[in-house]
C-alpha cells in the first residue's frame, strides 16, 4: 500500500505528486482496472500467455538491436 507523509514545508501537491508516482510504481491503478469485472479463469489464462508472448518477443527486439 503507498504511504506518503508530508514532510515539513512540503505544499500538498508536491506530496500528492509523490504519492501518484508510488501509486504508479506498485501497480495499484492496473490491478484495480484489472479487477473491476470478473474475469474468467480461461480469460486469465489467455491474457498471462498474451503477456508471455509479448514480453518475450519485445526481448527478441532489445537483442537484435
Amino acid at each position: 500500500m503507498a504511504k506518503v507523509t508530508v514532510k515539513p514545508g512540503e505544499s500538498l501537491e508536491e506530496a500528492l505528486r509523490r504519492f501518484n508516482r508510488e501509486v504508479l510504481k506498485e501497480g495499484i491503478l492496473l490491478e484495480t482496472r484489472r479487477r473491476e469485472f470478473y474475469e474468467k479463469p480461461s480469460e486469465a489464462k489467455k491474457r498471462k500467455k498474451s503477456q508471455k508472448e509479448r514480453a518475450i518477443a519485445r526481448e527478441k527486439d532489445e537483442l537484435s538491436e
